[in-house]
């Protein structure tokens, strides 16, 4: 077990490397269970081509998709899970991502309103002794490039919740973050997908380069 995981560790890195000189990419994670995990295709695409224009990360500005059992899951460094239903995760899902994690990989889930049950509960699979614990407005999520004193934006309003954003860590690096009541993927996707104001827009670009700056660094 041992030499698979350090195996699994050359291999990550190896990914990390790669991507770094081709180009980094999101890829949206497929998974079972009917909710619309393909909702908005344009939200990576936007977001990447903002940290293009931001940042100095060389990105791959593309749609892609990896379904949550493929062992293509392992040639991503970040993944984005997001959706308005149910997630349904089997337990060769659940060890697969686990191992995916645990070798350094990074999950962001982003809940498109109606995702929060599924998810917690199918997070527990993974990771059934461990938490999502509520990040402090202080973590440096918040604050690696952009301000955001009080955590996650509030881009669109389902019921007037305050948004807030939630982690998993592992050996003390932050390894699932989620979004709940903030929907800031919304506000990745095209203009005319949501309507949202530009200021909310931008808002939203800021507070996903973050996420992807925070992922890459730690």
């Amino acid at each position: 077990m041992k030499y698979i995981f350090l195996a699994l560790l050359l291999i990550t890195s190896s990914i990390i490397s790669s991507q770094a000189k081709n180009g980094f990419q999101i890829a949206r994670l497929k998974y079972n269970g009917g909710g619309d995990w393909y909702n908005d295709p344009s939200a990576e695409v936007n977001l990447l081509k903002y940290i293009n224009e931001n940042t100095n990360i060389k990105v791959q500005p593309e749609y892609v998709f990896v379904d949550i059992n493929s062992s293509d899951l392992f040639l991503y460094p970040f993944l984005f899970l997001t959706g308005h239903g149910n997630i349904v995760l089997s337990d060769s899902d659940a060890k697969k991502l686990r191992t995916y994690l645990e070798s350094g990989g990074f999950l962001y889930v982003d809940d498109d309103y109606g995702l929060d049950n599924s998810f917690r509960r199918e997070i527990k699979k993974v990771f059934p002794e461990k938490e999502l614990k509520e990040i402090p407005f202080n973590h440096g999520i918040y604050n690696c490039l952009y301000t955001f004193e009080y955590g996650p934006p509030k881009t669109h309003e389902h019921d007037n919740k305050a948004p807030s954003g939630f982690g998993i860590f592992i050996n003390d690096r932050l390894a699932v973050y989620y979004t709940k009541e903030s929907n800031p993927s919304d506000g990745w996707a095209d203009a005319r997908s949501h309507n949202d104001k530009p200021q909310k827009r931008e808002e939203a670009l800021k507070f996903g380069t973050n996420i992807i700056i925070w992922a890459l660094s730690n």
